[in-house]
């Protein structure tokens, strides 16, 4: 990839403006008896129309073969090499939710699940339980000091939640006790390294506790921990692209994504209505704007097909007020692939359409996984869509001689 040392020494301000609209685990597969995806079978006019005026492709959000978590797929779209940049989920969490971070603070993402007679997880998001019983839960385990480490647990939103273990002499480098899959118990937490020791028992008596305090809570009658880190220092994209950046986003694990490099969070409402109202009156504040919506990813994990193509007709229904706003460069892409055929996150390219008033147009004419691999873009890293967005909207000088 195209190092953030090179791009910050040519990037430059400008008044152009981006957008970036992530549809959360856009790609998919085709559905057997119609043999198109969702993308595809979803009627999409406006981003058809943008597609036929633009340039498309599809590309890798860690690497070929490689199934990326959210983190890392959003990273590599802001432009920062999701291998080497890596942040932990539960830093997500807590910044999302405007949680103060101490240096020596260890914060774990949480999920309320469900456990069986045997002890078994039956569902790993306790049939997406309210924020309100959420909250509910997290006061009964909130507050632990165990072995002098204060243990802080707050809601996130549904079935999510953070903890945060507070003390002297923590590492973060333990393993997670989300197996990530049903019908197995959930792991348990160990050292990675010799200094997490400490760390990883207190996490077993935590949890030992919580399974305690939470029996009689069907069907959020445990917890199951993952991502656990501290947070790291990166540098912001005002230093690195020269950008004045703003996020839009709902759910608070991307807008710690986008806390992490720099940019300012907007408040806004739970819709892509809200979400594209809060563009309109904030938009001749900034010049870059990250636009994020996650249902798509959640009925795709739920396995439901027909709702995620409900709900990229819903989005595309909605786009013309973004479009009419027009913006020097439009991107729209996903951050992963999320079949709902496999219910979960998946390796495939994701699809890429960026419109803007320089790019050189190909021949698709429709936004989809199958259009978009004739596509000008090709297939390519995603970390290289943000120099060539950054590009089309002329913010970038020539380098070299």
């Amino acid at each position: 990839m195209v190092s953030l040392d090179l791009i910050r020494e040519i990037s430059r301000s400008s008044a152009s403006k981006i957008v970036l609209l992530v549809i959360d685990g856009l790609g998919g597969l085709p559905k057997p008896e119609t043999g198109k995806t969702e993308l595809e079978t979803a009627r999409t006019p406006n981003l058809d129309n943008l597609a036929a005026k633009g340039i498309c492709g599809r590309c890798d959000p860690v690497a070929p073969g490689i199934t990326p978590g959210s983190a890392p797929g959003h990273l590599a779209l802001f432009g920062y090499d999701p291998v080497s940049c890596i942040i932990g989920r539960g830093v997500l969490e807590a910044l999302g939710i405007d949680f103060e971070l101490a240096p020596e603070d260890v914060a774990a993402r949480g999920n309320f699940c469900t456990l069986d007679e045997r002890g078994l997880v039956t569902d790993r998001r306790a049939g997406r339980i309210s924020t309100e019983k959420n909250a509910e839960l997290c006061r009964l385990l909130d507050g632990q000091l165990i072995d002098g480490v204060k243990v802080i647990v707050r809601p996130v939103k549904e079935h999510r939640l953070v903890v945060v273990f507070r003390g002297q002499g923590l590492a973060a480098e333990v393993t997670d006790s989300d197996p990530q899959q049903i019908g197995v118990a959930p792991n348990e937490v160990s050292a990675l390294k010799r200094p997490a020791n400490r760390t990883a028992n207190i996490t077993r008596r935590f949890i030992a506790r919580a399974r305690e305090i939470l029996t009689r809570h069907h069907p959020a009658n445990m917890l199951l921990l993952r991502g656990f880190s501290k947070k790291p220092e990166l540098p912001t994209m005002a230093e690195v692209f020269k950008l004045k950046a703003a996020a839009i986003a709902s759910y608070p694990v991307y807008r710690g994504l986008a806390k992490v490099v720099g940019m300012e969070i907007l408040e806004t409402g739970n819709t892509f209505e809200d979400e594209l109202e809060t563009l309109k009156q904030n938009y001749l504040s900034y010049d870059y704007f990250f636009i994020h919506i996650k249902e798509t990813d959640a009925a795709a994990e739920d396995g439901d097909f027909d709702r995620k193509v409900a709900l990229i007709e819903q989005i595309d229904s909605i786009l013309a007020s973004l479009i009419d706003l027009e913006p020097d460069v439009i991107v729209v892409t996903g951050d992963h692939s999320t079949p709902a055929l496999l219910k979960g996150h998946s390796w495939h390219p994701v699809p890429v359409l960026l419109f803007s008033k320089w790019c050189r147009p190909d021949k698709v004419s429709q936004f989809s996984e199958s259009a978009c691999l004739s596509g000008g873009l090709g297939c390519f890293p995603a970390t290289q869509l943000m120099p060539l967005a950054m590009a089309n909207a002329l913010k970038l000088n020539k380098f070299g001689a």
